[in-house]
């Protein structure tokens, strides 16, 4: 249903550009085969889907061309949120409801394709979102459902009352956590392919000077040559080449790095040069 690399716009708000500039991003996406777009209400202080909606209006079109993923169920302290009182979650029925008709509203479209819980709840009532979650399906404003940063055993509490699609994680080579805690096996497990934020490290990658970047960056370029592709490149193909079939977002707005995270399509790594990297990583051999 997405798109293999998906567009991340939490930055939106900041790239400071007209209407036309964000139409023209969102186009040179589209071009590039890259028709899934990552919001969630909080981004920009809850501005960004607002801002998305606008280039909808002004090209409608675009609307059937692409699939649309929001997240609800942080609560921030801003100026859009005055009956905030403290960051916090909430997973409630009616919080999820009232964020998709929001999220709605803000697009300026009548369904979502993939509605997401944006962090673990500890007050989270499973028959309580299950309920949320059908309702929302059944009157045709969100097609499929997913969590983000959930552990395993979240995942499963919430996926025993309600079919959920994905898990939306952090992972890229300085966290690997994810390959060894069971969330990559689960999610090979239940076909419910993942979604991976930060694949590039927010840039550690190719920024930080701690040893493990150091040696990832080293082996990420020596590889890149042999393919003839960028070193950011052979991180998707890296992160791709798993089993559970990731959906990598690329939150850049530089079409440039679009096209390196694209490439990564034509870029199959062998399980040597795959270990290679994670070798760079963890700084020893697998046992």
């Amino acid at each position: 249903m997405l798109s293999p690399i998906v567009a991340g716009v939490w930055r939106m708000a900041s790239w400071n550009w007209s209407p036309q500039e964000r139409l023209r991003w969102i186009e040179q996406c589209l071009e590039l085969g890259v028709s899934s777009f990552d919001h969630a209400d909080i981004y920009g202080g809850y501005t960004v889907e607002a801002l998305f909606g606008e280039v909808l209006a002004l090209a409608p079109g675009l609307r059937a061309r692409m699939q649309l993923v929001t997240k609800c169920g942080i609560q921030l302290l801003a100026p859009a949120r005055p009956d905030t009182r403290i960051k916090h979650y909430d997973t409630s029925a009616r919080h999820i409801v009232r964020s998709v008709e929001n999220s709605l509203t803000a697009l300026g479209t009548d369904y979502i394709e993939r509605l997401l819980l944006h962090r673990p709840d500890a007050l989270l009532d499973a028959d309580e979102v299950a309920g949320a979650f059908e309702s929302l399906q059944v009157s045709g404003k969100v097609q499929q459902f997913g969590v983000s940063n959930f552990s395993v055993s979240q995942f499963e509490l919430l996926h025993a009352r309600f079919p959920l699609v994905t898990n939306q994680i952090e992972w890229h080579p300085l966290h690997h956590a994810p390959l060894n805690d069971g969330t990559l096996d689960q999610a090979q497990r239940l076909r419910a392919h993942p979604m991976i934020w930060s694949p590039l490290a927010g840039g550690a990658l190719f920024t930080s000077d701690a040893d493990a970047a150091v040696r990832v960056r080293n082996t990420l370029t020596r590889i890149g040559e042999a393919h003839g592709v960028s070193a950011a490149t052979i991180v998707f193909s890296w992160i791709m080449r798993h089993p559970s079939r990731p959906h990598p977002i690329a939150g850049s707005r530089r079409i440039e790095a679009m096209r390196e995270a694209v490439a990564a399509q034509g870029v199959t790594l062998d399980a040597q040069e795959w270990t290679e990297i994670l070798t760079a990583a963890t700084g020893k051999e697998v046992p």
